[in-house]
Order: C-alpha cells, then sequence, then structure tokens
C-alpha cells in the first residue's frame, strides 16, 4: 500500500477490495482537514469505480479515530465572521460522514480502539461494523463545550432512538464494542487478532456480490427514514427498474436455475 497523503492516509487496492487506513498513531488518529479531504475523495473515486466492489475503513495504532484534530482546526481558525463556522462543517465533518453513506459500495469499519466524536461517527456511518472487545465509542462534544457535530444527530437518532441517543450525547459515557453491538450499532465483535480476518471476510463476500443491486439497497435503507411510505416505494421501484438492466441480475437467475453458485461481475 502507498500513502496518499505522505504516511497520514493509506491506501491500498486489491482484488476489488480498497483499504483506506487511518495513520496518525501517535496523534490517536484525530483527522486533519487535509487527511478529510483525502479520504473524501477516496470514497468518491470508489463509489464511481466499477473495479471496486467494497471499501474497508481501518486505523493504525491503539486508537481508531479520536475525531477531529482540533488543535489543526484552531491554527487555521483566525478572524472569522458570521457563517464561516457553518461552512466548515458543511464542508468539513459533515461532507467526510456523508461520502461513506453515500459511497454506493458497501463501507465496513473495522474498529480496533477507541472511536471517539467524529470517529464514532464514521464508524456508524459504515454499512457494517466489526469492533475488538476492548472497542468502545464515546460523545465527548457537551464535555468540551461543543455541541454535537459530524452528523452525529441524524445518524444516532436514526440507529438508536432517541433516548439513548440523548443518553450518550449528554452523559458522554463510553459505549463498550458488546452493548453498541445490542444497540445495533456494531455487527461483529471479536477478539483482537481475529479482527482483521473478521473483516476481510465481511468485505470478501461483500465484494463477490451483486454490487449494482448492494448499492441500490443501500440508497433505499439509508433514505428509508426520511421518506413517506409513497415516496419509498416509488423509490424502490425505480430501484427495482434500474437492477433489472444489470448483468448481475441475469447471472443470478441463471444460477438460480442451473442450481450453482452465481459468479457476480458487479456490473
Amino acid at each position: 500500500m502507498e500513502g496518499v497523503l505522505g504516511s497520514t492516509v493509506i491506501y491500498g487496492l486489491s482484488d476489488g477490495i480498497a483499504r483506506i487506513t487511518l495513520n496518525r498513531p501517535e496523534a490517536a488518529n484525530a483527522i486533519t482537514p487535509e487527511q478529510r479531504t483525502v479520504i473524501i475523495r477516496l470514497l468518491e473515486e470508489a463509489d464511481a469505480t466499477a473495479e471496486i466492489r467494497a471499501v474497508i475503513l481501518d486505523a493504525t495504532g491503539r486508537h481508531f479515530c479520536s475525531g477531529a484534530d482540533l488543535r489543526s482546526i484552531s491554527r487555521g481558525a483566525g478572524t472569522r465572521i458570521v457563517g464561516d463556522t457553518m461552512r466548515v462543517i458543511l464542508n468539513g465533518a459533515q461532507k467526510l460522514v456523508t461520502a461513506i453513506m453515500d459511497c454506493s459500495k458497501p463501507v465496513i469499519a473495522a474498529v480496533q480502539g477507541p472511536a471517539s466524536g467524529l470517529g464514532a461517527h464514521l464508524a456508524f456511518a459504515c454499512d457494517l461494523v466489526a469492533a475488538t472487545e476492548d472497542a468502545y465509542f464515546q460523545e465527548p462534544f457537551v464535555m468540551r463545550g461543543i455541541t454535537l457535530d459530524s452528523g452525529g444527530a441524524y445518524v444516532l437518532a436514526r440507529r438508536i432512538g432517541l433516548q439513548k441517543a440523548k443518553e450518550l450525547v449528554f452523559l458522554g459515557d463510553r459505549l463498550g464494542a458488546a452493548e453498541a453491538m445490542t444497540l445495533g450499532l456494531v455487527n461483529r465483535v471479536c477478539r483482537k487478532e481475529s479482527l482483521a480476518d473478521e473483516v476481510n471476510t465481511l468485505a470478501r463476500q461483500l465484494a463477490d456480490g451483486a454490487t449494482v443491486a448492494i448499492g441500490l439497497s443501500k440508497r433505499l435503507l439509508n433514505g428509508a427514514l426520511d421518506n413517506d411510505r409513497g415516496s419509498a416505494l416509488l423509490a424502490e421501484a425505480m430501484a427495482q427498474e434500474l437492477n433489472s438492466r444489470t448483468e448481475d441480475l441475469q447471472e443470478g437467475i441463471s444460477a438460480f436455475a442451473e442450481k450453482r453458485a452465481p459468479k457476480f461481475r458487479g456490473r
């Protein structure tokens, strides 16, 4: 794998699986604005590249991600006028979180340690989350006098409901991986030495799947809580129309009729 931003973001592509690795272990993988821009670009490229069938988001060191790098943000703050903060949030942390949700390829988070603030939201925005037994998630915003940001209100309320979301945000308590799985925020909990195998297995299964159908289904599910029934059913019908023209659908039907495993190509 080659670094795409010095060595702080590492990118690799192998057999249809893209891997984006946060690599600032000395800073608990706090994300700088420069890293954020690169990660958004890589996710947009994954969305637009047919050869990429799945994405893994992981990190090196003891932490998955401790959130945004507040020191780098404060250094570049300077004198702000009304509206500057809003623009920074809209085009920064929020754009990063939504880049994961809007990517048509399935994105898997491999959480090997603490995920805090923006780091927690990066994981929660992913389609599947695997975490080690000692990993935890935390919403530290109000403890620092900061309003919840980086898409946290949108993501948390939809994932776990208002009451639990308010508890996590107002109190800032750590949420262990086991409880996070009980709440539906995590899909797999495993020993640290098993995380790579667990994530690679998930990625391989997704990359071998019908990528277009998965991507369209992802959009339907992500939009389901925002739409009324009529809009949701119309979106579903339109997705079915698009998917009906894919090679993978024909392959799936043929494989079923011939009683064999399908060989999807993501087209």
